[in-house]
């Protein structure tokens, strides 16, 4: 009878110590609040800072994705490398554009809160870089304003450049020839904006747009990257397109 009551004993005490993760109920698989929020747990647990920072990554994307773009920014503090921190603020942002919310408020606010999340970063390139991708962000959410301040922010005049390069390429992609130039108009360097306004004349020509692509091109101050764009033109419809660059 003793031997019978100590197993009980040993048996119950292992129940009352065991941690209670192991019954607690999982995740239905359609659950993707659920299954986010146990990714969320599961992070601190992985070893490898680098993996660590990813998860934390592409969880923050698939917050946003699903409305929750508060946790998502909450996660960015979290994660160890300045690069990642901005690859976040990227993904992040991206998430957001592609919801595309009709609240203007709301993407104020998220952009607001990914600016002071960069201002965090004390690695300067990645700094830079972070705010770069917010003024991608907002040009593809159509916050043209927005990208516009957000890229006038920036100390980094190569940096800067990019940005308004890179957002006027969004806003092609968009089909905005005009906010697209006012982008480019802002590029200080002779020879960054050239290229700009020949990468838009590209992208008006693969879409079809010759009319935009033509105010692009004529844009350009270099006479043989305007041949280049007025020659893809010219070859719309052939059966060579393509030209070398």
């Amino acid at each position: 009878m003793m031997q019978k009551n100590t197993i009980i004993f040993i048996f119950t005490v292992a129940i009352m110590t065991t941690p209670l993760t192991v019954f607690a109920q999982s995740c239905q698989a359609s659950d993707k609040s659920c299954l986010m929020d146990e990714i969320d747990n599961l992070a601190p647990k992985i070893d490898v800072q680098a993996w660590r920072d990813k998860t934390r990554r592409e969880l923050a994307k698939a917050y946003t994705h699903e409305g929750q773009e508060d946790k998502a920014i909450s996660l960015i503090s979290k994660i160890s490398s300045s690069d990642t921190k901005a690859l976040t603020i990227r993904g992040i942002g991206f998430a957001a554009a592609d919801n595309k919310w009709t609240d203007s408020e709301r993407y104020e606010k998220l952009f607001k809160n990914l600016a002071a999340e960069a201002e965090k970063i004390d690695h300067k390139p990645s700094y830079s870089i972070a705010y770069t991708y917010i003024a991608m962000a907002q040009a593809f959410a159509g916050d043209n304003e927005g990208a516009m301040a957000t890229a006038k922010s920036m100390d980094d005049q190569a940096l800067r450049n990019k940005a308004f390069g890179e957002t006027a390429e969004i806003q092609a992609e968009n089909g905005d020839i005009h906010n697209a130039l006012l982008s480019i108009a802002e590029i200080d360097s002779l020879s960054f904006r050239n290229k700009a306004y020949s990468t838009i004349a590209t992208i008006f020509t693969k879409t079809g747009d010759v009319d935009n692509a033509y105010k692009a091109a004529q844009k350009i101050d270099n006479a043989y990257l305007k041949t280049q764009a007025l020659q893809k033109i010219v070859n719309v419809g052939n059966a060579e397109e393509t030209i070398t660059e």
